[in-house]
C-alpha cells in the first residue's frame, strides 16, 4: 500500500473524523424525519377543493342570528353549502375552479315564490280591472277551456321559469294541470319546485273525472318523489270546488305518499259566506273539522280568517301564503299578516298567477307586503323591511315545509343563492341592506343565480333556457288565445257561470 493511501486510511480511522461523519449522518436522518412529519401538516393547511366559491359580497344569511357578513364568501360542494363566513377565512379553507366574484354586490338566499300558477303567464293581461267572479267566468275559464294543452303548459312554464330565474326566484310552489309536464320543464331548467297537480270536481284540461285525476296524480307523485329539485304535490283546488269526500281522499293520499297538499283557502268574502252556509263553519274551521289540515298543507291566500282560524293554522302546522298584489288587484281583501306573524304561523309570500298580478316578481311582493300592512293597520312598524325579506326567504321555506333545506345561507342547506347588484342609481347611496333590498331593489338588479349549486344565470345570461325561442313560442300562442277569447265573449253572464260548472277548473288565477 502506498504511503498516500495509508495516510488517507489513517485519517478516516481517526476519532475526530469518525465523530464528524456520525454527526452528519444523524443530522441528515433528523432532517428527513422532520420533513416527513411536516408534510401532513402542510397538506392539512392546503385549501380543500369544492365545486363553487362566491366571494367578496355582502352576505345576507337570513339565519337565526340574521348575520350580515361584509366581504364574505360562500363555499358550495355537492349542491349544498359547506361554509359561510368572512372571505379571508373561507378562502383559507376552500378553493374552487369556479368562482363568482360578488364584490360590491349582495348575496342572498334564493327567493321562494310560495304560490303560483306558472303556465298562466300565457294569459298575462287578457283581463284586468275586474272582480274575481267576472274575471273568472267571462275570461279565464273560457280561455282555459279553449287553450290549455300539454304543449301550452310547457311553453307557459318555460316563460315563467325564465322570468323567475331573472328575478332571483329559486323555489316556487305551483298549482295547475299537466303538472308532470310542469315538473319536466322545471327540472330541465334547474329550478326547485313544489308542484301540485290540480284535482277538482269538474272536467278540466288534463283529466275529465275525479278518478282519472287521482290516477294521474298517483303516477305523477311516484315518478318525481325522489327528485332533488321537484317535490310532487296534490292540489285540490278549493273547499268550494272539491267535495268533503274528495278532500278526505286527498288527505288519505297525502298520508300514504307523503305528498304535500296545496289548496286555496278563504280568498274572498263570498267564499267564506258560501262555505259557512253550506258547511256550517268557516273554511279553515271546516277543513280542520273534517281532518283535512296537516303539517303537509300549504294554504294559499287565507285573506278572510279569524283569530280562531289563525290559531288552527298554527296548531296544525299549516303553511300559509300571502299574495298581496293579486289580492289587491282583484279587490279580494287584505290578509291579517301581522296577526299571523305574531301567532307564529308558517307564512310565506307568493305572486299568484301572472293572469292576476301580472308578473312573477318577488321583489314587488316584498315591497307591497311591507307597505300594504303599514297602511292597513295605520302602523308603520307593522311589517318591517327585514320581515318582508324573511317572508320571501325563510318564511316561504317554512310555508312549504322545507325550512331544513332552503331559505337561508347556512352550512348544510341546499346551495340556492342569488347575487344582486347594489350600485344602480335607484340603489345609491346604501345605509341599511334590508331597506335597500326590499324598498329599492328590482328584479332587473339580479345578476347571478345558483340553484342546487348549479349556476343557472350568470351575469344576466340564462344558461338553462333559450329566452329568444321561449318568447317566440309565447307570442305565437297569443294569437290563439286572443281568438278564443273573442269567440267566448257570448258566454258572459249566466252562460259563462253554467260553463264553469260543466267544464272548468280554477276559481283562481
Amino acid at each position: 500500500m502506498s504511503s498516500q493511501v495509508k495516510s488517507s486510511s489513517a485519517i478516516v480511522r481517526s476519532a475526530p473524523v469518525r465523530g464528524f461523519f456520525r454527526k452528519l449522518s444523524t443530522a441528515f436522518v433528523s432532517a428527513i424525519v422532520l420533513l416527513s412529519s411536516a408534510l401532513p401538516a402542510a397538506a392539512a393547511q392546503r385549501p380543500k377543493r369544492v365545486d363553487l366559491l362566491v366571494t367578496g359580497g355582502t352576505i345576507v344569511t337570513m339565519d337565526k342570528e340574521r348575520r350580515v357578513i361584509e366581504d364574505g364568501a360562500v363555499a358550495v360542494e355537492g349542491g349544498r353549502i359547506v361554509a359561510v363566513g368572512k372571505r379571508s377565512e373561507v378562502e383559507r379553507r376552500y378553493a374552487a375552479a369556479e368562482v363568482i366574484d360578488a364584490r360590491g354586490r349582495a348575496v342572498i338566499p334564493g327567493l321562494v315564490n310560495a304560490h303560483t300558477h306558472i303556465p298562466m303567464t300565457l294569459f298575462r293581461g287578457i283581463a284586468d280591472d275586474l272582480d274575481l267572479n267576472e274575471w273568472l267566468t267571462k275570461f279565464i275559464f273560457p280561455a282555459e277551456a279553449k287553450n290549455v294543452t300539454e304543449d301550452f303548459v310547457r311553453t307557459g312554464t318555460q316563460l315563467g321559469l325564465a322570468e323567475m330565474i331573472r328575478g332571483g326566484t329559486t323555489t316556487y310552489c305551483d298549482m295547475y294541470y299537466f303538472e308532470d309536464a310542469v315538473a319536466d320543464e322545471t327540472a330541465r331548467a334547474g329550478v326547485r319546485g313544489v308542484l301540485g297537480e290540480t284535482v277538482i270536481d269538474f272536467p278540466v284540461a288534463d283529466n275529465k273525472t275525479w278518478a282519472e285525476a287521482m290516477r294521474y296524480t298517483e303516477t305523477y307523485v311516484a315518478k318525481w318523489r325522489k327528485h332533488p329539485l321537484v317535490t310532487p304535490a296534490i292540489a285540490p283546488h278549493a273547499p268550494y270546488t272539491v267535495s268533503e269526500a274528495h278532500l278526505r281522499e286527498v288527505r288519505a293520499f297525502s298520508d300514504r305518499t307523503g305528498a304535500p297538499v296545496v289548496i286555496h283557502v278563504s280568498e274572498t268574502r263570498k267564499e267564506v259566506e258560501d262555505i259557512s252556509k253550506q258547511m256550517g263553519a268557516r273554511p279553515v274551521e271546516y277543513l280542520a273539522a273534517i281532518g283535512f289540515l296537516s303539517a303537509r298543507t300549504v294554504a294559499a291566500h287565507t285573506v278572510h280568517i279569524t283569530e280562531k282560524e289563525i290559531g288552527l293554522l298554527k296548531d296544525f302546522g299549516v303553511g300559509s301564503v300571502h299574495n298581496p298584489q293579486s289580492n289587491m288587484k282583484l279587490a279580494s281583501g287584505v290578509a291579517p299578516v301581522p296577526q299571523m306573524m305574531r301567532a307564529g304561523v308558517a307564512l310565506g309570500l307568493g305572486t299568484d298567477g301572472a293572469a292576476s298580478n301580472n308578473d312573477l316578481s318577488m321583489w314587488e311582493e316584498m315591497d307591497t307586503a311591507a307597505k300594504l300592512h303599514k297602511l292597513n293597520s295605520n302602523d308603520p312598524r307593522a311589517v318591517s323591511a327585514e320581515e318582508a325579506l324573511m317572508l320571501a326567504t325563510t318564511g316561504g321555506a317554512r310555508a312549504l315545509h322545507m325550512e331544513k333545506e332552503i331559505g337561508s345561507l347556512e352550512a348544510g342547506k341546499r346551495a340556492d343563492l342569488v347575487v344582486v347588484d347594489l350600485d344602480a342609481l335607484h340603489q345609491t347611496p346604501r345605509y341599511s341592506i334590508y331597506s335597500h333590498l326590499v324598498y329599492a331593489t328590482k328584479a332587473s338588479d339580479v345578476r347571478t343565480v345558483v340553484i342546487e349549486g348549479r349556476v343557472v344565470m350568470r351575469d344576466r345570461r340564462l344558461l338553462t333556457l333559450d329566452e329568444v325561442l321561449i318568447k317566440r313560442k309565447a307570442r305565437a300562442l297569443r294569437e290563439r288565445v286572443s281568438r278564443s277569447i273573442a269567440a267566448a265573449r257570448p258566454l258572459a253572464g249566466a252562460g259563462a257561470a253554467a260553463a264553469c260548472g260543466r267544464r272548468n277548473s280554477r276559481a283562481r288565477g
